[in-house]
């Protein structure tokens, strides 16, 4: 079985909107009602949980009830999960809940995969779900990869360049990301109760527990809404 955890919980501070990012409308839709309609029609989604505040529940339900099939989206649903001080915390909360809802039964299947993504990439193709865990079998997890097109220094005091990474190597992690439920499971649970909070990327915990985690083409139109930049480039595009 696999579920989509779908990351909502953020406040979106970099966009400088009255409201979290992911809660703005375009064109009369919310950017996370486009995640889930991608996800909806994904035949790989088996289910959907959310990670969001209260607060919101009313409001993503409304948005779904007027673009989302209503008899599929009730089969699909699983939930909605608390958010976390941070986001591999909120990743967590989801994964705990994932876990209940096996150990009670109300999932019944040897065999649960998570895909972990942004409620903010309102461009998610069915083609990258499709890719991502076409790449699975053979890995413990898959992430889409762009990679880095200008030379990159580093430097140590931010002022000074103290040297030059080597770009080939280099890479640019994307969402969405899929594991195999279990392992990443005990790899974040391992991170507790400090580790956590030091987290960045979805999967930095199953690198960090040896997870054999497979890169594949990513694409440059999936892009995150942060800025009020990437906002308007989206209005553009619809």
């Amino acid at each position: 079985m696999n579920i989509a955890i779908i990351l909502a919980g953020g406040t979106g501070t970099r966009l400088g909107a009255d409201i979290p990012k992911q809660y703005i409308k375009v064109n009369d839709k919310m950017i996370l009602t486009y995640v889930l309609s991608t996800c909806v029609q994904a035949p790989e989604i088996d289910g959907i949980r959310i990670v969001c505040a209260d607060m919101w529940e009313d409001d993503i339900e409304a948005d779904v009830r007027k673009h989302l099939t209503a008899s599929i989206w009730k089969e699909i649903f699983i939930g909605y999960s608390e958010p976390g001080d941070n986001r591999q915390l909120s990743i967590l909360h989801a994964l705990e809940d994932i876990e209940e809802d096996i150990r009670t039964g109300r999932i019944v299947s040897e065999d649960v995969n998570a895909m972990i993504c942004d409620a903010a990439r309102p461009n998610l193709t069915m083609q990258m779900i499709s890719d991502c865990f076409a790449a699975l079998p053979e890995n413990d997890g898959v992430m889409p990869v762009l990679p880095m097109k200008d030379t990159i220094y580093q430097s140590v005091d931010g002022k000074i360049i103290t040297s030059t990474l080597r770009r080939e190597e280099l890479f640019a992690g994307q969402a969405p990301e899929v594991f195999r439920f279990t392992p990443y499971y005990e790899a974040c649970k391992a991170l507790l109760p400090d580790d956590i909070y030091t987290i960045n990327g979805s999967s930095e915990p199953a690198i960090l527990a040896g997870m054999k985690i497979a890169m594949i083409p990513g694409d440059e139109k999936n892009y995150k809404v942060t800025t009020q930049g990437d906002l308007e480039r989206f209005r553009e595009d619809r």
